[in-house]
């Protein structure tokens, strides 16, 4: 016969063997859902930052055709690129405005609009200059004259040695004409080397010294030219 206490153990022991695998899935399926969890929190979260990033990052804008409908739209139709449009933020409130693409005649006429303007500036700047400068049209007149002088004195110097050169080509030239290729003389002896480069240096520096004289000429009309210029604008800018 057994004791009570011997039959107690054994049915509590009876009991914990049944309960143990209830309790085993339990344990078991509370950690997978704790997991599943866990890892649908951060996933969710990252799903609504970039739903939250997506939102404020995309542009909306809003702009009028030229038959003055509105379109809203994230992007902008090449065909309506030349118009104006405000850029919207998530809430539809205009946050900036943007110009619109210029057309060639529009980029043409804001060029000829820059250019005139520059030369306007450049205007005023000489101008000023030459309000600073002098202070009668007589100072303008002597000092064109002095200029004038020093350039004709250029002019003079250029010629006189130009006729300097052109009397040392005839000398050179005459004694080459004994000589071959120059000679007519089946028997004449071929020119010296040293003639023939003095001949063809001779040669190259009336060509140099031409070319000097006319370009001084040259710049001596402009000179002139600018002084009349600047005398007419200084009259002009002392009118009463």
């Amino acid at each position: 016969m057994q004791s009570r206490g011997y039959d107690f153990a054994g049915q509590a022991l009876a009991h914990l063997r049944s309960a143990r695998p209830v309790l085993v899935s339990t344990l078991l399926l509370s950690g997978l859902l704790l997991l599943l969890s866990s890892l649908a929190l951060p996933a969710e979260a990252a799903q609504k930052k970039s739903a939250g990033k997506n939102t404020t990052s995309t542009k909306v804008y809003r702009w009028v055709d030229a038959d003055g409908t509105v379109h809203y739209s994230d992007q902008i139709p090449p065909e309506q690129a030349p118009a104006d449009r405000q850029v919207l933020n998530q809430y539809g409130v205009p946050i900036r405005a943007e110009q619109g693409a210029m057309s060639q005649a529009e980029r043409d006429a804001e060029k000829r609009a820059e250019a005139e303007r520059e030369a306007a500036r450049a205007a005023a700047e000489r101008d000023a200059v030459l309000l600073s400068t002098y202070l009668s049209v007589d100072e303008i007149e002597a000092l064109r004259n002095r200029r004038v002088e020093l350039m004709q004195g250029q002019i003079s110097l250029t010629e006189n040695y130009l006729l300097s050169l052109g009397d040392k080509l005839e000398k050179l030239q005459k004694e080459a004409s004994a000589f071959k290729p120059y000679s007519q003389d089946p028997e004449a002896e071929p020119i010296d080397a040293a003639l023939a480069q003095e001949l063809s240096d001779t040669l190259d520096s009336i060509s140099l010294y031409e070319k000097t004289l006319l370009d001084t000429r040259i710049r001596q009309q402009r000179l002139v030219g600018e002084f009349d210029a600047a005398i007419a604008r200084f009259k002009e800018l002392k009118a009463p």
